[in-house]
């Protein structure tokens, strides 16, 4: 599960694509090398998927594949080009699986830029209930979008109540779950976030999750109280991961 989620926040879960056209075999080997650290291999093969869909005359293959170049655009830092790809996904063309991930995208697009309030509103506007039956490794990562929108929003009650429902479609002792427990709890100022990233910490590099790994990095160094010796050494390690992952915008905030 925790594997499945943790690609599932890189790119998308190709759920009801027929593996036998050109534009998902592009896809399922760009999520693969997305998912160990190759992004700029695995932003190409998205990029020959999308030329593929099209080709193919496919909205819903299309739908998916944009929302998956945005989500690694979101991931890279290049938020305005993430924007403008969320922008021509067609609504109306996805399945109901695609159509979340819309919307978790636009929540993980407002959080990236630090609009927690933009991001909540999304959240608020979607009932549990409508998702019920939706994927659960989809869930998982939708809900832990939404836990670290309300606590950057300030709202302790209802991140908890989202990382609860982080915890409850996917495993609470797995990594995707101890990162987001972290994040909600540094949002808010709890003290406990620092026990929880070297948690997920621990178990990021364990798995080789580098992208996860130096993300937690990143936000350990900003927990209120870390010396500074020790923020310098998370920041270096920080930097020296997204160089060699090849995400420069990455890099260079870790250096701020």
């Amino acid at each position: 599960m925790v594997n499945r989620i943790f690609a599932l926040a890189l790119v998308l879960v190709f759920s009801g694509m027929s593996f036998a056209s050109e534009s998902s075999t592009l896809a399922f080997r760009a999520q693969k090398s997305i998912a160990n650290g190759k992004f700029a291999k695995g932003y190409g093969q998205l990029e020959r998927a999308l030329l593929a869909s099209r080709k193919e005359a496919d909205l819903a293959s299309e739908g998916r594949v944009l929302l998956s170049m945005a989500r690694v655009r979101i991931m890279s830092l290049d938020l305005n080009f993430a924007d403008s790809l969320l922008k021509v996904v067609r609504p109306e063309a996805l399945d109901e699986n695609s159509a979340l991930m819309l919307n978790q995208s636009k929540v993980a697009l407002a959080n990236a830029r630090e609009k927690y309030g933009d991001a909540e509103k999304i959240c608020r506007s979607i009932d549990d209930g409508s998702i019920k039956k939706r994927d659960e490794a989809l869930k998982a990562a939708y809900y832990s979008e939404c836990a670290t929108a309300y606590a950057g929003a300030g709202h302790e009650d209802e991140a908890n109540a989202a990382l609860k429902m982080t915890g409850k479609n996917s495993d609470t002792d797995g990594g995707f779950y101890a990162y987001t427990a972290a994040k909600v709890k540094r949002l808010l100022g709890n003290s406990e976030a620092e026990k929880l990233y070297k948690s997920a910490e621990e178990k990021s590099i364990k798995s080789n999750y580098t992208y996860m790994t130096a993300n937690i990095l990143w936000e350990r160094s900003l927990i209120k109280g870390v010396p500074q010796k020790e923020k310098d050494d998370l920041r270096l390690r920080c930097k020296n991961a997204f160089e060699l992952m090849g995400l420069p915008n990455n890099a260079k905030r870790c250096g701020k």
